[in-house]
């Protein structure tokens, strides 16, 4: 395989999908007049006696700076509220209010319904073959940031220029086909 010829394009049909993936869901969501990462918090608190940000966001992958933005703003709905650890005075646990309770086990089984609408015309063939090459693919990623300790190589550093780089490289190429 030529990673030059096939990169671009698999890179944008994933993040094209990542995006229009993102647009159809929040079009559920924004009947609800919260935004998605308004409704990821919802739906990770469900069910649970709730979170510290920590933990919070690792589950939602939203970092910490957004993340108290959000939870402010759910706390100005009354969909969530902060309490002490009874564990360790120096954090916090958010979880639902009973409002919050209530939005959730209303709208988690609806919004379940409009996404799993994406998948009407696939077999449970093509459904556990999507599934398994998104983790290969995400195993690949993974693996290919890390050292043999499975230390992050980059750690952030110059990435932007790496990327840049790399689509340069590929934009040249590509220009020199004819």
């Amino acid at each position: 395989m030529n990673p030059s010829s096939t990169f671009p394009t698999v890179l944008r049909e994933l993040l094209r999908t990542h995006q229009t993936f993102l647009s159809y869901a929040a079009t559920h969501v924004h009947t609800l007049n919260l935004t998605l990462p308004q409704f990821d918090i919802i739906i990770t608190l469900g069910n649970t006696a709730g979170m510290t940000f920590k933990k919070l966001g690792e589950e939602t992958l939203i970092t910490k700076g957004t993340l108290t933005g959000i939870i402010s703003r759910l706390e100005e709905k009354a969909l969530v509220q902060r309490v002490a650890s009874e564990t360790d005075g120096r954090s916090q646990i958010v979880r639902l209010t009973a409002e919050g309770e209530s939005l959730f086990e209303r709208t988690f089984p609806e919004h379940l319904a409009f996404i799993y609408q994406i998948f009407n015309d696939y077999s449970q063939e093509d459904i556990a073959n999507l599934e398994a090459a998104l983790l290969r693919l995400r195993n690949a990623v993974n693996t290919a940031r890390n050292d043999e300790n499975g230390e992050p190589v980059d750690k952030g550093n110059d990435w932007c220029a790496k990327v840049k780089d790399a689509c340069k490289h590929y934009q040249d190429a590509s220009d020199n086909v004819t």
